[in-house]
């Protein structure tokens, strides 16, 4: 049996086509422009995105679902802009209902209808991407370039490299097959087999406050297309872009012939354990989630009977050793800080500098020299609030608020957190980020994360105890990201082996216009599975492969 090709299939082949070789060549590609520029975009695309974000704010959500009788408020901006959006509300059981039920259509009309539809869906999602990007600014607390690359073109090409991994892990094996096998004397036995891609089952994609299309669409669209129907609960402070992707992907499901419930958001309300009621029920058979270890672990522990994906917390750490290159070193690691506040998931805590300093092209640089430019470096970033805050952003939420307070009764402050009035947001809750100076001795602070604008300059013992360290923080608690910076290559091969003994990703003296906190789709991994930080990568097969199952049927010619 051949299937036949989808009319989406052939409208978007080229795409798909050309996502399936970046995979495997994993050089610098990407499907969707990351520039806001009215010559990318159009003279009135800005415009027209904001104005349409705008015309959801203190009403309700246009979402016709299960639920849609009962609303619910939850989200509060870091900029203090009120939104006041209405979602549609309903229960675990509603809503899984609804997406079973949606489910053996979708399974029938195969790898080919399905990949297609999706890639209709990230389409349409481009078309709106002005839309998308405010709702992630206002509500994450990006500034808006962030939230339109990170957000928006940079969420697609994660979203359009799930799709693609997860069609060629479909599409590894025959829809069918003739078999035949020698018998005696007699007629060979003839069979004819076919194989069909199955669905686990309801998908749940538990999302993020501070990245919710990045971090929500690699899971969303990997159980999609393999089959899944998706229930969508997003942060309650974060609901908005996922609401407006759910909006566009129920329109083209329909569009396409198929049950728009498919897809459905599961906004909770105050108070309410939403996501938990979900990943425990029966049906769910596949989890994403993206947010703290604790609950992460919780999710591992207790959703026994679905696959649960899960990209956590760690120590990100830095060894730096020497470098040719010091004001570069200071400048790279000053903006990796100062990004949105450092509240990336990726974002360096830890920097581990030899106590006796290292060798620069600028002669030997004490410790506290070290430390010194790189707090130069982010305070220069900062200096200017009309500049600054289109980095910083704001504070997502008070959690990070409590911690900046928190720090300031460890260490020796390098340089100190201030407050930052926003000239376009009265009421944006902006904060510069914090350097603290710590000894190896002080294990219990650096031990932890602190996530946000916090990070520690660490003296070490020599470079290979900057190496012990690293080798057990990652080891013990996980990291995403490892950078080291040095002029030997006997360091970076040994910060290397380490890396790989721990599985962290690593990043070898970055001094121009790549930062260890950023990952490129189709070339670079997120997260590697190897180490308690996460344990699956955005995206490999691994990541789409247990999503489906292949179930046989055989019968004799």
């Amino acid at each position: 049996m051949t299937e036949t090709p989808h009319p989406l299939y052939d409208r978007h082949a080229d795409t798909l086509n050309r996502a399936l070789t970046a995979i495997t060549e994993r050089g610098y590609w990407s499907a969707y422009p990351e520039s806001p520029s009215p010559r990318v975009y159009g003279e009135t695309a800005a415009a027209d995105g904001k104005a349409a974000f705008e015309a959801y704010l203190g009403g309700d959500f246009p979402l016709d679902q299960p639920g849609a009788g009962v609303r619910v408020a939850t989200e509060t901006s870091p900029f203090g802009v009120e939104l006041a959006v209405r979602y549609p509300h309903a229960g675990p059981g509603e809503l899984v209902a609804a997406a079973s039920a949606a489910l053996p259509a979708w399974r029938d009309a195969g790898p080919q209808a399905r990949v297609g539809v999706c890639l209709e869906i990230l389409d349409r999602l481009h078309k709106h991407i002005f839309e998308l990007a405010n709702a992630v600014q206002f509500t994450s607390g990006q500034a808006f370039v962030m939230a339109f690359q990170a957000g928006g073109a940079h969420a697609l090409d994660r979203a359009l490299e799930a799709l693609a991994y997860a069609y060629a892990e479909m599409t590894r094996h025959p829809g069918t097959a003739g078999w035949e096998k020698a018998a005696g004397k007699g007629d060979p036995l003839r069979m004819t087999k076919t194989f069909h891609v199955v669905p686990r089952g309801v998908a749940l994609v538990i999302g993020c406050n501070t990245f919710p299309t990045w971090n929500s669409y690699p899971g969303l669209f990997a159980s999609l297309v393999t089959g899944n129907p998706v229930i969508v609960k997003p942060h309650p402070r974060a609901v908005l872009p996922l609401a407006i992707t759910v909006k566009y992907a129920r329109e083209v499901l329909a569009e396409a012939g198929f049950d728009p419930n498919l897809i459905m958001l599961a906004a909770e309300a105050p108070g309410e354990k939403l996501a938990s009621d979900l990943a425990l029920h029966r049906a769910v058979r596949i989890v994403d989630f993206t947010g703290s270890t604790e609950y992460g672990d919780w999710l591992e522990t207790h959703a026994r009977q679905a696959s649960v994906y899960t990209e956590k917390a760690g120590l990100n750490t830095v060894v730096i050793d020497s470098t040719a290159d010091f004001a570069g070193m200071c400048r790279n690691l000053g903006f990796t800080l100062t990004l949105y506040s450092g509240q990336m998931c990726t974002t360096s805590q830890n920097i581990l500098i030899p106590a006796g300093g290292i060798e620069t092209d600028q002669g030997h640089k004490s410790f506290d020299e070290v430390a010194g430019g790189i707090a130069a470096a982010v305070g220069k970033l900062t200096a200017d609030p009309a500049r600054g805050v289109e980095l910083t952003g704001a504070i997502v939420n008070d959690g990070v608020l409590e911690r900046l307070a928190e720090v300031t009764k460890v260490g020796e402050p390098v340089l100190e957190s201030r407050t930052v009035a926003h000239p376009s947001y009265a009421d944006a809750v902006v904060r510069t980020p914090t350097i603290v100076k710590l000894t190896a001795d002080d294990a219990e602070t650096y031990g932890r994360e602190w996530f946000g604008p916090i990070s520690f300059a660490i003296a070490t013992d020599s470079t290979a105890h900057s190496l012990e360290l690293l080798r057990r923080t990652v080891g013990e608690k996980g990291a995403l990201t490892a950078g080291v910076y040095s002029t030997d290559e006997a360091v970076l091969d040994a910060t290397e082996a380490v890396a790989v003994e721990v599985g962290v990703h690593l990043s070898c003296n970055l001094t121009g216009g790549v930062f260890v906190n950023q990952s490129a789709a189709f070339s670079d991994f997120h997260g590697s599975g190897a180490n308690a930080a996460a344990n699956s990568a955005l995206t490999d097969g691994a990541y789409v492969a247990n999503r489906f199952r292949i179930v046989q049927s055989r019968r004799h010619v």
